[in-house]
């Protein structure tokens, strides 16, 4: 890249508006500089052609489970629940081919620039062929990932997954299973070999996928592999009540309680969906300086429960989004499942706003409070409109539906409580455009892919 400069009519800047901004991008792809009120530009600056976001971290994906959104929307039985959509999402993940998971993966990245997301965490545990055998390279189905990422030009975070047995009670995996199996030193390997590949927009940490999928030992054990390295650690916890019922009968405590006991929380950990944490354990992890992951269109889809948002907010601990089972792949609609979740709870509106902290706008205190986070849920050092950041942003379509008419001021509220088609004018990934004029430039290509792996695993 050569460095460029960018004149954007406002930006969002610290928490606001921002007039007249001039932004520099170096030859790296990062941020160089960002001044507000600045005289338009003369020829040798770009006019971008409307207001600028910063990209969000999607700090929590299962590419493979895009093949199966909207495929689990229907029951022949009288319950169904998380349980029972998790049997049906097992059928899908012993399918899957190398070639098929790079399909599905770029099409779920494309719709993800889409959404104003421009860099994933792939919380990765489908590692081996589908017989359960491993491939030659272990890292094959890591790189259909990097691959697909790369192909849409979207930041990734592999996350090779602990996962080695089906349940507190139960020692080993069940066949359905077969796939996930790793162990603390494979993960790290798996990590290591990611992150020594040094391609473009891509790195790695590691995940455990919940307490109940991988002995305290081993827990431990992996923890000791990353001593000293600055990763990111993510892991399922305290989603489903069950899961909560049963740590508590094989631990004496409840999944973060049990966390907190043990110490083992730092800034490193991302918490993915927290849904039923008590006030205590809200109160340790912010003392723990670890993250969450909020998950909301998922977490409605499969029934899990709403987490305590004002508690969350109010306690400072880093709140970050994921798409997870891919139902839902736009930010916007994260954040407005997670207020209107709040709404129908509390019979309130604007549950987010805060105006004794100066913040009346929920759009805005949600948006700046997962913001905030995205850097180190990926692993990145600054994220953000900031300079040594990388050079992600979102053009926003000012006279797309929701949007057309309203006060500057009010953009954001619109973009997340008003608007339900696209709004995105342009996307950019470490200063390249990925979307223009609304579409993903590779959008063709990748979308064919994507219908055959689909035929080839739905049929007509």
């Amino acid at each position: 890249m050569t460095e460029r400069s960018l004149w954007a009519p406002r930006a969002w800047i610290d928490g606001r508006w921002r007039t007249a901004v001039l932004l520099q991008v170096d030859a790296r792809g990062h941020w160089a500089a960002i001044t507000p009120d600045v005289d338009p530009p003369g020829s040798a600056v770009t006019v971008l052609a409307g207001p600028v976001l910063p990209g969000l971290v999607n700090a929590h994906s299962h590419a493979f489970q895009r093949a199966f959104a909207g495929m689990a929307e229907r029951r022949d039985t009288d319950a169904d629940d998380f349980w029972s959509w998790r049997e049906r999402m097992y059928g899908v993940a012993l399918a899957l081919t190398p070639a098929q998971l790079q399909a599905v993966a770029a099409q779920l990245y494309l719709e993800l620039l889409c959404g104003g997301y421009t860099h994933t965490c792939e919380f990765h545990y489908l590692q081996h062929r589908e017989g359960g055998q491993p491939y030659d390279d272990p890292a094959t189905l890591s790189w259909a990932l990097a691959d697909a990422a790369q192909q849409a030009g979207m930041g990734l975070t592999v996350l090779p997954v602990l996962y080695e047995r089906a349940g507190f009670s139960q020692a080993t995996l069940r066949d359905d299973q077969r796939r996930f199996a790793t162990s603390p030193a494979s993960v790290h390997a798996l990590c290591q070999v990611i992150n020594a590949s040094r391609r473009p927009l891509l790195g790695a940490g590691v995940a455990i996928h919940s307490l109940r999928a991988a002995a305290s030992g081993s827990i431990v054990d992996l923890l000791r592999h990353v001593q000293g390295q600055d990763l990111p650690i993510h892991i399922h916890v305290a989603e489903q009540t069950q899961e909560v019922d049963d740590c508590l009968q094989a631990t004496g405590e409840r999944p973060i309680a049990w966390l907190a006991r043990e110490r083992l929380l730092d800034a490193r950990w991302q918490l993915v969906h927290a849904t039923h944490a008590t006030p205590g354990e809200i109160e340790a992890v912010a003392r723990s300086g670890a993250g969450v992951v909020l998950c909301p269109a998922t977490e409605a889809n499969l029934g899990d429960g709403l987490s305590d948002l004002p508690l969350w907010l109010g306690s400072k601990v880093p709140l970050t989004l994921g798409s997870d089972s891919q139902v839902s792949r736009c930010w916007a609609q994260e954040l407005r499942w997670l207020e209107y979740g709040q709404r129908l709870g509390l019979r309130q509106r604007n549950v987010a706003a805060a105006p004794a902290l100066g913040q009346s706008a929920s759009a805005a205190r949600l948006f700046d409070a997962v913001l905030a986070g995205c850097g180190r849920a990926a692993g990145l050092p600054r994220w953000g409109l900031v300079p040594g950041a990388r050079a992600d942003w979102l053009v926003l379509d000012a006279k797309a539906p929701g949007l057309l008419g309203l006060p500057a001021s009010h953009l954001l509220d619109g973009l997340i409580f008003a608007t339900d088609a696209p709004a995105l004018r342009e996307v950019y990934v470490a200063g390249q455009r990925v979307v223009a004029n609304g579409q993903h430039v590779d959008v063709a290509a990748i979308s064919q892919r994507f219908d055959q792996a689909m035929d080839e695993l739905w049929g007509r």
